[in-house]
């Protein structure tokens, strides 16, 4: 089973603020997906985490700062190295793809991810 992915795409510039509201800053964190993003509001010390991090796995239903379950995930191995740039953000919020906000910074949702692991 595949899912169909979006065919008319254009690639995101990684690094300088894109020309859209809120300015964010795209930065790449593949293993979820091989093209997956991040989105970083540094004016509003959030980070649109996507799938790299979430705090509820729909897979799983296991809460707390993870990646999405190996089952669910492309690469888990690079998953759990695109927590690094989540990480290098420095962001106080997460806003992830799945699950509540994290509103504990996140350095402290990173470290809970990285100590579930792949899973």
């Amino acid at each position: 089973l595949t899912i169909k992915g979006v065919e008319d795409t254009e690639e995101l510039p990684v690094g300088p603020a894109l020309d859209v509201p809120g300015r964010p800053v795209a930065m790449f964190a593949p293993g979820h997906t091989g093209g997956h993003c991040i989105l970083h509001l540094p004016d509003r010390d959030t980070v649109l985490s996507g799938d790299a991090l979430v705090t509820l796995d729909p897979y799983t239903g296991a809460t707390g700062p993870q990646i999405v379950a190996s089952a669910a995930t492309a690469d888990t191995a690079r998953a759990m190295e695109s927590l690094g740039p989540v990480a290098a953000t420095g962001a106080s919020t997460v806003l992830p793809g799945h699950g509540d906000p994290w509103t504990h910074g996140v350095d402290a949702a990173v470290g809970h991810a990285r100590a579930v692991g792949e899973h």
